[in-house]
């Protein structure tokens, strides 16, 4: 999959079906090359100049399923 594909697919947290946003980064082993966290905005991207919403920071572990369209994700918060 391609980086320009995973951006275009929407989080969604499976605890409260709460959308998240896309994904605008990503952190990878530079070892072993494989990805460990996604990165995606915390709130609008208006408002996240006047308030201090921080991004959301996804690891791994956390990913439960890729979809063609979503990425389902478990995040307590």
């Amino acid at each position: 999959m391609l980086f320009s594909e995973l951006k275009c697919k929407e989080v969604i947290n499976l605890r409260d079906c709460r959308k998240l946003g896309h994904v605008t980064d990503f952190e990878f082993d530079q070892c072993s090359g494989c990805i460990c966290k996604l990165i995606v905005p915390g709130g609008a991207k208006w408002k996240s100049f006047f308030s201090c919403d921080t991004d959301h920071v996804i690891c791994y572990n956390d990913i439960k399923q890729i979809g063609p369209d979503i990425i389902i994700v478990d995040l307590p918060e």
